[in-house]
């Protein structure tokens, strides 16, 4: 297969319900990027929080999936739905680690139209605990926001 980029619009919604608290939910529309290298699929996409950019990479699968950003957030999120993962959220006092327990993950994508659904639902557990429930769904397909 060949290697693919193309320019993507990108809605990205997410609902997180911590352990003690109330849900939230937030959607966002984004440009981003669909690359697709070999067998692997990665979305690419910027924001902005509290005034600082944050660059996001996705990196797509059924049974694996990573987020990695960096800029205003640095984080590495890695997603197993066979296994608890281990990852890190950077803070201003040094890394933290946290442990993803992935509960369902979901890819479909279509080729032909370079479109397609990532979805994750996961546990984050910080020192052991489940600190919240998350849903994080992002639908891409080919054009500008």
């Amino acid at each position: 297969m060949n290697d693919v980029e193309k320019n993507v619009k990108v809605k990205l919604q997410s609902t997180i319900t911590p352990t003690d608290g109330e849900s939230e939910s937030y959607e966002l529309w984004l440009q981003g990027s669909f690359i697709q290298k070999s067998d692997k699929m990665y979305l690419r996409y910027e924001e902005v929080l509290d005034g600082n950019s944050i660059r996001t990479t996705v990196r797509m699968n059924n049974d694996k999936a990573l987020i990695l950003r960096s800029g205003g957030v640095n984080m590495r999120l890695p997603f197993n739905v066979q296994v608890q993962e281990n990852g890190h959220y950077e803070t201003q006092f040094g890394n933290l680690p946290i442990n993803t327990k992935t509960n369902r993950l979901i890819h479909v994508h279509n080729d032909q139209t370079i479109q397609g659904t990532f979805n994750v639902n996961y546990d984050l557990i910080i020192s052991g605990q489940v600190v919240g429930k998350y849903n994080l769904e992002i639908q891409y397909s080919e054009g500008k926001a």
